[in-house]
């Protein structure tokens, strides 16, 4: 049992070195925080700064080529060094851990339900299989996963990115730990999801005085939560403040940097156009979605309608954001955008073209006038190709571009996007997030593109590094011209960013408009509720607007 007096957590003078080919790399400096107990503590930073490093650290999860110096104590165990028999009995049981990818920590030869009944099981050998079934769809319940019982038969890629990420937390929370993890625990969820596992992760507080270590980029999920925060940089502890001092009055620049870089919902500029940009025409098509529906499954297993109904025009120059809940058919619509889900009825024109009719080389012709940008550039772009190799390959394969006209296009397209020079060199896991997500938005803008379909590009980023990928996002857009159906479930970016706005809920969408009559008057009560739910980076107006959303 942990004495009351002693932090539960205390990570002291923290140093972790990687060996990377003979070369050393420090991603972690003598850092130094503790998590009392009943407390969550915030570690805040931009990508790279080694808040991932540091949590890892404490269960020991690093690759072998860390070196980990210095001091990190559970209560009165030291963790550093310990073997791996006792470092087995306090994972899952005494500290659990949210992790940043959903997608790779869940196995994909595994239905959930095996996966939260084996982690349940393995911590309470007594509980029969009926027992920890039952207790798995509880925990389902208690996030919010929809038809819990019925979820438990899907595996994880039948399930959207906020619901895997819903599976990782009641995996955490199967055995009540003392100190919980979590890792961007809000990542992949939309603004309504996100409050309500927010709420999942405050009760356990309360419920079991538990403390919660949070990395996060979204300063608004800090206000919402931290009661202290700590602010790292390149590997160092620049600032430990308490959550409303540290919005109210931060003591370093860095920390200021990073507040001054949060978007916010209402705060929009007017954007300013170069001579030569045209100014959007909504009444010039360049995707027109009438009447579309989506469904998956067979008339044996049953069917399930994704998309119902939606109607939506994207015009030439315009960025239209598509916004919703997870699980609500965004991507699915986007994907049906460019012929790669099935359409079961309506029509889906580009340009023109119908995709259902066209024949083959109309839809080959017409995949090259469009652009895609998806969620997770980790996972989209080909490991074994450097970027520059990365951008010229649909130079190469759809221009017929060849030696020096190809390599100079490429580095064209990567100066662009602030990645010249000796960049095309390097490999997607030589890049930070915010470096490989400019590779993908330079390769998807490669061949001039009519059509962009940006889906979640700036969800996994942190605020310094988004406000650079929105500024080159921005920047492209307004020269070349394109089309673009933004898919978000940051409103404070869809307000900084789009032209209109259309709302998605179970497969329908409920309100479409101009950006500011969507956001700023919403007709519908789920848009208000999103609005509602929209965390904003100061901890005092943040705790008004929860109790307002749980009173009502």
């Amino acid at each position: 049992m942990i004495s009351p007096a002693l932090p539960l957590l205390a990570v002291d003078d923290l140093s972790v070195i990687f060996d990377v080919d003979g070369q050393q790399h420090v991603a972690v400096s003598s850092a130094s925080f503790e998590v009392r107990r009943g407390e969550i503590l915030a570690i805040v930073g931009e990508s790279g700064s080694g808040k991932s490093v540091s949590a890892m650290s404490v269960l020991g999860l690093l690759p072998a080529n860390a070196t980990v110096t210095g001091s990190i104590r559970f209560g009165d165990v030291e963790l550093l060094g310990a073997p791996k028999s006792q470092l087995r009995l306090i994972r899952g049981a005494r500290i659990a851990m949210i992790f940043q990818d959903p997608a790779a920590a869940l196995n994909p030869v595994f239905t959930i339900g095996f996966q939260l009944i084996e982690a349940i099981r393995e911590h309470d050998k007594q509980l029969s299989k009926a027992e920890a079934r039952a207790k798995a769809i509880e925990l389902l319940e208690s996030v919010e996963v929809p038809e819990a019982a019925k979820r438990m038969g899907y595996y994880p890629h039948q399930l959207s990115g906020g619901q895997c990420q819903r599976v990782m937390i009641a995996m955490a929370l199967a055995c009540d730990p003392e100190l919980l993890i979590a890792d961007e625990p809000t990542t992949a969820l939309d603004v309504t999801v996100q409050a309500e596992v927010l709420e999942v992760l405050r009760s356990l507080r309360e419920r079991l005085s538990a403390s919660i270590l949070i990395i996060t980029h979204d300063m608004g999920v800090v206000a919402d939560m931290a009661d202290r925060v700590v602010v790292m940089r390149r590997g160092e502890v620049v600032e430990t403040a308490d959550a409303t001092t540290l919005f109210a009055s931060p003591a370093a620049a860095y920390t200021r940097e990073l507040l001054d870089a949060v978007p916010r919902l209402g705060a929009r500029v007017a954007p300013t156009r170069g001579p030569n940009t045209e100014a959007p025409d909504a009444a010039v098509p360049v995707l027109e979605i009438r009447h579309l529906s989506v469904d998956f499954g067979s008339t044996i297993r049953g069917r399930f309608r994704a998309v119902d109904d939606a109607t939506l025009t994207v015009g030439r120059g315009e960025i239209v954001a598509l916004v919703g809940e997870s699980g609500s058919g965004k991507t699915t619509l986007g994907r049906a955008a460019i012929g790669l889900s099935p359409v079961s009825a309506g029509t889906v024109a580009v340009n023109g073209l119908d995709l259902k009719t066209a024949r083959r080389a109309e839809r080959h012709a017409m995949r090259q006038r469009v652009g895609v940008v998806f969620q997770n550039p980790a996972t989209s772009l080909n490991p074994r190709y450097s970027i520059g190799e990365t951008v010229e390959e649909p130079l190469r394969v759809h221009l017929g571009l060849r030696g020096s006209a190809l390599r100079d296009r490429a580095d064209a397209l990567l100066a662009e996007v602030g990645l010249g020079g000796a960049w095309r060199e390097r490999y997607p896991h030589e890049l930070s997030g915010g470096q490989r997500q400019r590779v993908a938005i330079a390769r998807a803008v490669s061949l001039d593109p009519a059509l962009l379909i940006a889906d979640e590009p700036t969800s996994a980023l942190d605020v310094s590094v988004q406000a650079r990928v929105l500024d080159v996002f921005r920047e492209l857009q307004q020269r070349l011209g394109f089309a673009c159906l933004f898919i978000s479930h940051d409103l404070a970016v869809v307000d900084s960013l789009c032209d209109r706005v259309a709302v998605m809920r179970r497969g329908v969408i409920i309100e479409q408009g101009e950006r500011s009559v969507v956001l700023g008057s919403p007709q519908h009560d789920y848009t208000r509720r999103l609005i509602a739910s929209a965390p904003v980076p100061d901890p005092a107006e943040q705790r008004e607007r929860r109790l307002a959303r749980l009173a009502s």
